[in-house]
């Protein structure tokens, strides 16, 4: 089944966390807003950032999205912010408490999978997720190239 994707949510999508998906298997997600300052939602909004090693720490009861990089914004000045600060994400109480739970269970972490915009504010896809080992790797790309190649001959008859 191959979804289409709509102009709409394409322009929303600012960056996306391919390796993430490789990397690991997901078993949850959640959303969650983040609080920013000036400079950096409009760092986002030029699509500056990068997910790619980032992931989600909870400590006192509050989520934090660490090692997130979000360049600094080209027309700021000396407010400019600090690129790899750690930025808090807001959730609910309960679902803090269910990350919390799950990421303390062995070989799961917690990691951002996209950030969008949604309504004018920045939000990001956060995920629970259980790392893969090397041979789950081979056997997902083995069933990805299997399904394009049923695929074109599908579309042949």
């Amino acid at each position: 089944m191959v979804k289409k994707k709509t102009k709409k949510n394409d322009d929303n999508l600012m960056a996306q966390n391919k390796k993430a998906r490789h990397d690991y298997s997901i078993m949850e997600t959640y959303e969650a807003g983040v609080v920013l300052t000036g400079t950096e939602i409009k760092s986002i909004r030029e699509r500056r950032l990068n997910l790619k090693d980032g992931f989600v720490q909870i400590k006192n009861g509050e989520a934090f999205m660490m090692n997130v990089h979000i360049s600094e914004y080209t027309n700021g000045n000396q407010f400019n912010h600090d690129p790899l600060r750690n930025r808090k994400l807001l959730l609910h109480k309960k679902e803090i408490k269910r990350l919390a739970g799950a990421s303390s269970d062995k070989g799961v972490t917690i990691v951002p999978l996209k950030v969008y915009l949604k309504n004018g504010f920045a939000k990001v896809l956060i995920g629970v997720a259980k790392g893969k080992k090397e041979y789950d790797k081979r056997e997902t790309l083995k069933r990805r190239e299997q399904d394009r190649q049923i695929e074109r001959v599908m579309k042949h008859y």
